[in-house]
This record gives C-alpha cells, sequence and structure tokens, in this order.
C-alpha cells in the first residue's frame, strides 16, 4: 500500500507534521511518501493568473494523489481555516481536477495549541473534502499539543493516545477491507 502524507502547513516546526510523523509509525511496512508543501509553492491563485496556465507544482500535488493508495493529513489551522499554504495548493489543483482527493481514503487529522485542536478547519475539511472527492474514513484532533504531545514520544495523554490508536485501527480495518 502506497501511503501519502502531509501536513497543511509549511512552517518548519509544524506541530501538525509531527503528528502526522508520529501516526505513520503505525505503518512502517507501508509504503510512505511523506511530502512537504514547500515543494508545491506556487504563486496565489487567481483566475488572471490561471489564464496564463497552471504551475507546475500543481500537476506534480495531483500526481502524488494520483500515485498513493490512501492519504493521512493533518491540517494546520490559521484564524479558523486552512492554511494559506494549503488553500493555495488546494485552489490550484482543484481547477485541474475538482476530484482533487481521486477517491482515496483519508485519514485527517488536525491539532493546535489550544483546547479545540483546530476543530474549526477539522469541521470545514469534513464539509468540503468529500466534494472534492476525498473518502474521509476516520477523523483526528488532538487538542493543547504543547501539553499532550512530546516530540520523542509523540502522544503522551494516554486516553487521547488511546483514541488516536483505536482511529488508526479503524482506518487500517476499512482500507484494508476495501482492498
Amino acid at each position: 500500500m502506497k501511503i501519502l502524507a502531509f501536513a497543511g502547513s509549511t512552517s518548519s516546526t509544524s506541530i501538525n507534521r509531527e503528528l502526522v510523523k508520529f501516526v505513520l509509525k503505525d505503518f512502517q511496512d507501508e509504503e510512505i511518501n511523506l511530502i512537504d508543501l514547500n515543494d508545491f509553492t506556487m504563486p496565489v491563485f487567481s483566475v488572471d493568473l490561471e489564464k496564463k496556465g497552471f504551475p507546475d507544482e500543481a500537476h506534480r500535488f495531483l500526481k502524488v494523489i494520483e500515485e498513493c493508495d490512501v492519504i493521512i493529513c493533518s491540517l494546520a489551522e490559521h484564524n479558523r481555516s486552512y492554511s494559506a499554504a494549503f488553500k493555495n495548493v488546494f485552489d490550484w489543483s482543484s481547477r485541474i481536477n475538482v476530484k482533487v482527493f481521486q477517491n482515496k481514503p483519508m485519514l485527517l487529522m488536525s491539532t493546535s495549541p489550544g483546547g479545540y485542536g483546530g476543530g474549526n478547519v477539522m469541521n470545514t475539511a469534513k464539509t468540503f473534502f468529500p466534494q472534492f472527492a476525498a473518502d474521509i474514513k476516520d477523523t483526528f484532533s488532538l487538542p493543547k499539543f504543547y501539553e499532550n504531545f512530546d516530540m520523542e514520544s509523540g502522544v503522551i495523554n494516554p486516553d487521547i493516545l488511546k483514541d488516536l490508536k483505536d482511529k488508526i485501527q479503524n482506518f487500517k480495518n476499512q482500507i484494508t477491507t476495501n482492498e
């Protein structure tokens, strides 16, 4: 199985990237493509720029989705929505193919320093991603990242860790029954 994994952030210290890397430890026997949105930097989307053509990076983003079997991502929340970097990649890609996520099974996550764990961006994504052909199998939000996550150990709150492990197992069960 080929896993595409990414954080919806371009920060070099992305907590969402740390969450993705922690979850990927449960998929060590799989082929993993952990991408960095910094490799997909494009001009800010506009209809005027679209008339001149689509950036190669948008085509490459769609290609890495096409080449995977499943998607694991964790979205950063900026002002209660997607980060500008992710939204821009998403906007360009959706203009090429409205089915951006190409019906791939997805484990959708978010985290933030606050107690809502990126819940606003999660709720937005749960509503809109299926309209762009995301097959969301499960979701997970990690609240209070700096209280519940250790960079060496990962999720340290036992109740939250159990919830995450249950969701990972549920995701695995769903994707293996679909093969």
